[in-house]
């Protein structure tokens, strides 16, 4: 099955935007920490701290709100602006599919039967 992969370039810096800063977002929202978030992607802390402080830059609200460690421990929080990109994100994503879905299907009948996804019995 033919599939569609949503990217956004944003503003003159063309900060980039996709289903993988999205679903880190969405996971710092349900654990409450970035290193947990990370670790659900297989991706190094580090990594996930450098895109969210690119986020977090790129945005006039930052999208995630981090509380520093200590006796009380530290975690990080999904903002409201954080939350609001996910879901308009995910609004493009399915609008896109919709809108292109006759054109996807039409190209993807024209596929040799080699490349055509298997049926699964």
């Amino acid at each position: 099955m033919a599939r569609v992969r949503v990217s956004l370039y944003l503003g003159a810096i063309e900060q980039k935007l996709g289903p993988g800063k999205v679903r880190l977002l969405e996971a710092i929202g349900e654990h409450g920490s970035i290193s947990a978030a990370a670790r659900e992607m297989g991706m190094a802390y580090r990594h996930a701290w450098a895109l969210i402080d690119e986020l977090n830059g790129c945005f006039a609200e930052p999208l995630v709100a981090v509380k520093v460690g200590g006796r009380a421990g530290g975690g990080a929080e999904l903002t409201p602006a954080g939350a609001e990109i996910c879901r308009r994100f995910h609004r493009i994503e399915a609008a896109t599919e919709r809108a292109i879905a006759r054109d996807l299907a039409a190209l993807e009948s024209r596929l040799s039967k080699r490349a055509r996804p298997r049926r699964r019995a």
